[in-house]
């Protein structure tokens, strides 16, 4: 075999390899939004969610976030920055949704629609620079349910590629009827919805230690998720394409207790039509769950196919290297390449 013909046989190996290995896809990536914090600055109502968050976080959380987020900014905002960032995680696209600091539930009618548009124009313009790497998420008013489905609609109509959506808004849960609209038409539509609590009902219980985010975000995620499930939400809406943060907190780690409670009290069995941990397999999680032996188990119960990399880029509760934490968790190669890119790509 001469030379050439050796180099045309490597080539077709190495695109072959190519076409079978997924690229490496991160669902969980941040963008920050500055025209979304220019446009609700000194509004009423924004100074007491600040204060809100305030007490929720403790003001020396505040003293280290602030320069924490400050020196993160290029990465947030700057296309070039990210995808040098991403180059050098092995990431080759991202998932990018806003900040959760954008999410604004305080925010009245009017201004809840200025800033889902603005949130979900930013964000598209900034995917748009890189499209073939970068895939947008945008926002809804989850505190103006009416809104929720022109929300989505105007999302996608920018090319995103659904929404984010916190844990829930003031006074209402995701299992609240005012949302069955919102679930149809991302059913509908095959939009995604990317569960990212913001802040936490635990309130001043958890504001020393960081304990708001390092125990109320996964908190936040098993209530929300177990509002969907024992409410019905997924038997209404099977088709649902939900991806949950932070491998979906304490809950897949804890189902068998709503699995018991579901089969021995008729007031947990009452609203979902399935043992609880069957939905597992109806939903998505990303890995960002910083212990390999969890991860590992969040397969077991979700399975290899419903586990997606997640990275929290780029901010300190994240992680720098997601593709090496989720090889620290000994998967089996397939699933370690199903989590690492294969069902994002197809997902997506």
């Amino acid at each position: 075999m001469t030379a050439a013909q050796r180099a045309a046989v490597a080539a077709a190996e190495e695109a072959a390899v190519t076409a079978v290995t997924p690229p490496t896809v991160d669902v969980h990536a941040h963008v920050l939004l500055p025209e979304v914090d220019a446009l609700v600055d000194g509004l009423p109502g924004h100074a007491e969610a600040r204060a809100l968050d305030a007490r929720r976080n403790s003001p020396e959380a505040l003293a280290v976030s602030g320069p924490m987020v400050r020196d993160r900014i290029p990465l947030l905002t700057d296309v070039t920055a990210r995808l040098a960032a991403m180059d050098a995680q092995g990431v080759d696209v991202q998932l990018v949704s806003p900040s959760p600091s954008h999410y604004h539930y305080w925010a009245d009618e009017q201004t809840a629609e200025k800033v889902y548009r603005l949130a979900n124009e930013a964000t598209a313009a900034h995917c748009s620079a890189a499209p073939d790497r970068l895939k947008g998420l945008g926002l809804v008013p989850l505190q103006h349910p009416g809104q929720a489905v022109r929300a989505l609609d105007h999302a996608l109509e920018q090319g995103l590629r659904g929404v984010e959506i916190s844990s829930h808004a003031p006074g209402r849960e995701l299992s609240d009827p005012a949302y069955e609209p919102l679930w149809g038409r991302a059913e509908e539509t095959g939009a995604i919805l990317f569960l990212h609590p913001f802040g936490c009902t635990l309130d001043e219980r958890l504001d020393r230690w960081y304990l708001s985010n390092s125990v109320g975000q996964p908190a936040e995620n098993a209530v929300a998720l177990s509002h969907l499930i024992f409410s019905g939400v997924l038997d209404r809406h099977p088709g649902l394409k939900l991806v949950a943060a932070h491998g979906g907190g304490y809950l897949p780690t804890h189902i068998g207790r709503a699995d018991h409670a579901w089969s021995v009290r008729s007031d947990a069995g009452s609203g979902c039509a399935h043992r609880p941990g069957s939905y597992l397999k109806r939903l998505y999680f990303d890995s960002l769950v910083h212990d390999p032996h969890v991860l590992r188990e969040l397969v077991r119960v979700a399975g290899a196919d419903r586990v997606l990399l997640g990275s929290d880029f780029p901010f300190d509760m994240g992680t720098g290297d997601p593709v090496g934490a989720l090889r620290a968790a000994g998967l089996p190669e397939a699933g370690f390449h199903a989590v690492r890119g294969g069902n994002a790509a197809a997902l997506l």
